[in-house]
């Protein structure tokens, strides 16, 4: 199973990489494969400013429907609007092409509250 250490991570299952005040935000590798195939990703969620664990969008496999919760608070400047002809991208490259969103942080402090790479492999139990 691929953790990338550089990463940071929720109780949720989201990945987060930070440059400066900007987080990307996606699903683990753990995550891609408990849903299985990913046929839909919608993030209707663009341009909002939302609060840490509010809903951001959903992802949606073949057996079933799974919300989205935002890992940090801010506003979502950015979708990956490659997922809506090949949402499978979430599932073949998870930390890459994968993507979801971006968010420009709104409380850069709330980075310390993330999972550690190993926390978060204790979480799974990998």
């Amino acid at each position: 199973m691929n953790i990338p250490a550089q990463l940071k991570y929720t109780k949720d299952h989201e990945w987060i990489s930070i440059d400066g005040d900007v987080a990307t935000v996606g699903i683990t590798d753990f995550a891609q494969g408990e849903l299985g195939d990913i046929v839909y990703v919608e993030v209707e969620t663009v341009d909002e400013t939302l609060e840490i664990e509010e809903i951001f969008g959903t992802v949606e496999a073949v057996k079933t429907v799974s919300d989205l919760f935002l890992p940090l608070s801010g506003e979502i400047i950015e979708f990956n609007s490659a997922l809506e002809d090949e949402p499978e991208k979430v599932n073949s490259d998870p930390y890459g092409d994968g993507w979801m969103i971006k968010i420009k942080l709104s409380d850069v402090t709330q980075i310390d509250g993330l999972l550690s790479a190993d926390a978060y492999k204790e979480l799974i139990g990998a």
